[in-house]
């Protein structure tokens, strides 16, 4: 089996901007969440038991120190937003239950980048309730690509809260369907085969295909650069979108929203079959 997707990393500049423009596109965002290292994200929680993470610097000095003590995370959002800007995806996320045997194997194919990290941040659900997750986080990454990550999560300390509202999605969206990489992405599409031990080709992460784009919804000079989800009504979608005022265009089977302030990718609904 291969591994699932955990998360997908979205660095953006505002997370206030991001919950607006997240909210227009029809998804429901939890509460921000602080890290003890000066970032913080608001993110979208798919019934999947995936998440999109927006991500945020809230005290550059916090992260000035990160960085300095080699936090790979924080290391590798800051050489993100240095050569692509503020907005974008820079890491797919795998689940994993044990991070230091995940880190071992990055080690053995020659792609471990710095030391793990664990920490815990405080999670507050739709409802107010709140409760601590901790995390086991292994890193790797190509020598080839360097907008771009990949990690394993361990989730040491599941949050013990009540998830149904924040994945009731109006859009419809329950899962992501494919995560599209620039042309020249081979090399990170090599890695994200190792992450999520699904061999050769074009990998899966959970029921998220990993696939080469063909230019047409890769914009920009990054390496992540779609991301599609699978929605249950693509006319819910498109009239969502209508009256929240957000550009789109429509193919067949698919709805594009380019990539916006809050939103640094396309992001792609496909209606489930």
């Amino acid at each position: 089996m291969t591994r699932q997707l955990d998360h997908l990393v979205l660095p953006v500049a505002d997370l206030a901007v991001a919950r607006r423009r997240l909210g227009a596109l029809g998804f429901v965002v939890a509460p921000d969440g602080r890290h003890p290292f000066g970032t913080a994200n608001c993110c979208v929680y798919l019934a999947d038991n995936s998440y999109l993470e927006p991500l945020a610097v809230v005290d550059p000095a916090e992260t000035a120190a990160a960085i300095g003590a080699g936090n790979v995370f924080v290391v590798r959002d800051r050489v993100f937003r240095q050569m692509i800007g503020e907005e974008g995806a820079s890491a797919i996320v795998v689940s994993t239950e044990d991070a230091p045997d995940d880190h071992r194997r990055f080690a053995a194919a020659g792609v471990a980048t710095g030391e793990m990290l664990t920490f815990s941040r405080p999670f507050v659900d739709a409802a107010g309730k709140s409760d601590v997750a901790t995390f086991r986080l292994a890193f790797a990454a190509s020598a080839d690509i360097a907008d771009a990550f990949v990690f394993s999560c361990e989730r040491m300390n599941a949050p013990k809260v009540d998830l149904s509202a924040l994945t009731a999605h109006p859009n419809g969206a329950s899962s992501v369907a494919r995560i599209v990489l620039a042309p020249g992405a081979a090399a990170y599409l090599g890695l994200v085969a190792l992450a999520s031990e699904s061999g050769h080709g074009e990998p899966k992460v959970g029921g998220a295909a990993v696939t080469l784009g063909d230019g047409g919804d890769c914009l920009g000079a990054a390496t992540i650069a779609a991301i599609a989800f699978t929605v249950a009504d693509l006319h819910i979608v498109e009239n969502l979108l209508r009256r929240a005022a957000v550009d789109f265009r429509r193919r067949e089977g698919q709805i594009v929203a380019p990539p916006a302030p809050g939103q640094g990718v396309a992001f792609i609904f496909e209606a489930t079959e």
